[in-house]
């Protein structure tokens, strides 16, 4: 018998058998699980041990706590995803390990000005990357910490829309220090620096703010288990959901690698490039915002990423088949690639809702962020240099793979559809166990709990 399976044992001798439709977090009274074993448990399981009952929360003290959280870790969140798209765990409290990552981020940013070989400038890229990857899994991580799973799809994308708006922001920067000279800098050493100190006062910021409420973060579990962790790797949602952030980032990391060069390619200069840059982020920003709403508000994550793949698959149709001469709307086909990179937050939600137990959690986070970067590898590897001007078959490539992600995505919701409904069947005979949702058990272990669609 595993150890979850003996909490569970110890925990249903409290009682109440009947079934519960709801997996949320229950009130009341807590099931005495001995100090032996209850390691095992989450943070909120300690606590609630100590505090032996809990209030039950009304709707408007609810709504009251939600925004306070949202004002409090959300504006640190979008800081940090924002940052990170402008250059473009478990031993330690999650907070802590994203601070010290931004600041070191922020640093080597800032060291990017003193580059003067190919040499340097490759070791400062590898080394921000090393550091840039701990921010996705991070918020993930405090996301599904802090708030409900109808709640997460729209907070992922108000974090997420660092991206957008760091497209915004990039582009103005970029088109202002254009204009700078000096013969100390040149202009793109001084962004570099501007951009790295500023980084670097943002993660200490997030640093400094954990630090004063270092007990409240949160339900996590720091103890590896390593049942948990094969039980990932032996998923089939890991390996699907990994399929449909790879090819989804094939054209996400081509589109956010070569839009500048494929809108100065349609007759633009480079100042006219930066600006015209400015409406990538607003169509971002618009998708993220209208996704994700409407994936938490119908509880759709799936029909929401199909939905953003088409106009990207579209955008690519424009860019690759209009004739050279119709640059408006090879400019449209480029800004429609943009819904593509929107479907992100919701594979991250879509994680944060359907994978359970902490070490499962952090390996899949791990997983998709290593998906991630392999798609943002492929994607500029499709724009060879034999296919210059026009990159005809890069832009194939975003079409194909936005083809292929939302087929899978289509396979991993008719999976969840039927892991349901088998759960269903059998669910009358699972009994309900009080705050099992404390005990850091798995979706797969756990069968009354339900995968999000």
């Amino acid at each position: 018998m595993t150890i979850p399976e003996k909490e569970l044992g110890r925990a249903s001798k409290s009682g109440d058998s009947s079934p519960s439709p709801h997996p949320d977090v229950e009130t009341g009274s807590v099931a005495f699980i001995d100090d032996g074993t209850s390691k095992n448990g989450d943070e909120a399981l300690r606590f609630l041990k100590n505090a032996h009952h809990v209030g039950e929360l009304t709707p408007e003290g609810e709504k009251k706590l939600v925004r306070k959280i949202d004002w409090m870790i959300m504006p640190l969140m979008w800081c940090c995803y924002c940052l990170q798209y402008l250059d473009k765990t478990l031993r330690f409290p999650t907070a802590k390990y994203l601070g010290a990552a931004v600041v070191f981020w922020g640093l080597i940013t800032a060291l990017t000005c003193v580059c003067k070989n190919y040499g340097a400038l490759v070791a400062t890229r590898v080394l921000l990357g090393c550091f840039e990857s701990a921010v996705a899994p991070s918020l993930i991580l405090i996301t599904s910490m802090w708030y409900k799973k109808k709640e997460q799809p729209l907070r992922t994308g108000i974090w997420y829309l660092g991206t957008g708006t760091g497209t915004m922001i990039g582009s103005l920067i970029s088109f202002g220090f254009q204009h700078y000279h000096s013969a100390t800098f040149t202009s793109w050493q001084i962004m570099f620096l501007v951009v790295g100190l500023i980084t670097m006062c943002v993660g200490i910021t997030v640093w400094a703010i954990e630090r004063l409420r270092e007990n409240q973060t949160g339900i996590e579990n720091t103890q590896f288990k390593r049942h948990q962790f094969l039980e990932c790797l032996r998923d089939p949602q890991t390996w699907m959901l990994s399929l449909i952030t790879i090819s989804s980032n094939v054209p996400n990391g081509a589109v956010s690698s070569y839009q500048a060069t494929l809108i100065k390619s349609f007759g633009f200069d480079s100042k006219q490039t930066a600006l015209l840059q400015l409406p990538s982020g607003a169509v971002s920003i618009v998708s993220i915002l209208t996704a994700t709403y409407l994936a938490g508000r119908f509880d759709q994550r799936g029909l929401n990423v199909i939905t953003l793949l088409i106009p990207g698959a579209l955008g690519g149709c424009l860019m690759a088949f209009l004739p050279g001469d119709n640059k408006a709307g090879k400019l449209i086909g480029n800004y429609l690639t943009n819904c593509i990179g929107a479907s992100l937050p919701l594979l991250y939600s879509w994680v944060a809702a359907n994978i359970a137990g902490h070490t499962k959690k952090v390996t899949m986070n791990a997983i998709l962020l290593m998906s991630f970067c392999l798609g943002n590898i492929i994607g500029p590897l499709t724009f060879r240099q034999a296919d210059k001007p026009d990159f005809i078959p890069a832009k194939i490539t975003i079409i194909v793979t936005c083809g292929f992600a939302a087929c899978m995505a289509v396979v991993l919701r008719a999976y969840y559809v039927w892991e349901n409904g088998r759960r269903d069947h059998e669910g009358e005979g699972v009994g309900h166990v009080a705050d099992e949702e404390f005990l850091d058990l798995t979706d797969r272990e756990n069968r009354r709990f339900r995968y999000r669609l």
